[in-house]
Order: structure tokens, then C-alpha cells, then sequence
């Protein structure tokens, strides 16, 4: 959603290289939607069928897949949490150059997108195939740190 409303601001705004990044990042994060889905089936099948394994398979070669599947359960939200993230970026990087009257959905967006950024980073953390120092949950804080730090850069000042 914010995506898709960073999109209709710099369209409005006359702003074609802004609404085309918003809309490409629209584009990538519905298909992530999709892929987490996927990801997360396919983790909670590998998880409950761990001690199961193929008659020629290993024990290693189970874990193997197993860490595989989850490793993929991880990878997802982390992409989800860095496309947030340049959601946010995008939406303070041209909000002083879009139409007055929406300059507020621009906050709304930043904001918005760093909640996404949030979860996808939490979702990155619980994961079972990720351990502390993982490339993949320090990737997703950074990212939902850089998504905040964009929206706080926009929100009034109390």
C-alpha cells in the first residue's frame, strides 16, 4: 500500500522517475507476498516432517534440505524488509518536491513502510535456520533502521 501511494504522489506530482521506482517497488513487494507464502508452507512441512527422510537419504542430507527450506523461509522477509525500506527513502527523498496536499500521504508511507520493515525484520529473527550475527537478520535490521530513520526524518515535530 504505501508503495502503491508513493506511486500516486509523484504521478500527481509530476515526478515520472519517483512514480516509476514506487510502482516497480509495488511490483516486487506483491511478489514477495507471494514467495512468503510459499516459503513459509514449504518451512512448516520440512519442520514436521523433519525425522522423516528419503529411503536413500542421509541424515545430513535431510538437515541439509531442512536448513535449505528455512534458510528460504529467511531470505524472503529480509527482501521484503529491504524493499520497505526503500520505500521509505523514496518517499522522504522526494517529498519536499511533491504537491503540498500530499505531503502528508508521503509520511503515511514512510511510516508505513518502516512497520513493514519492523515485522519483516522480527519475521528475519525468529526464524529457526537464523542465528545470531546472521547475514540475513543483520541485513534486515539495517534495513528497518534505515526505514525509520527515513519516516522519523518526515514525521511533524511535537
Amino acid at each position: 500500500m504505501a508503495a502503491a501511494v508513493t506511486s500516486k504522489a509523484a504521478t500527481v506530482s509530476e515526478l515520472p522517475a519517483a512514480a516509476a521506482q514506487a510502482d516497480a517497488l509495488r511490483t516486487r513487494l506483491v511478489a514477495y507476498a507471494r514467495d512468503d507464502a510459499d516459503a513459509l508452507l514449504a518451512a512448516r512441512w520440512a519442520l514436521q516432517h523433519a525425522a522423516l527422510r528419503l529411503p536413500e537419504e542421509t541424515d545430513e542430507r535431510r538437515d541439509f534440505r531442512l536448513g535449505r527450506t528455512l534458510n528460504r523461509a529467511a531470505a524472503v522477509p529480509r527482501a521484503i524488509a529491504e524493499s520497505c525500506a526503500d520505500v521509505a527513502m523514496l518517499a522522504a527523498a522526494f517529498h519536499d518536491r511533491c504537491e503540498a496536499d500530499l505531503q502528508p500521504d508521503l509520511v503515511v508511507c514512510a511510516t508505513l513502510a518502516a512497520a513493514g520493515a519492523r515485522a519483516a525484520a522480527h519475521l528475519v529473527e525468529i526464524n529457526l535456520g537464523v542465528g545470531p550475527g546472521d547475514a540475513a537478520a543483520t541485513d534486515a535490521e539495517a534495513a528497518a533502521i534505515a526505514a525509520s530513520t527515513a519516516a522519523a526524518a518526515l514525521a511533524p515535530a511535537d
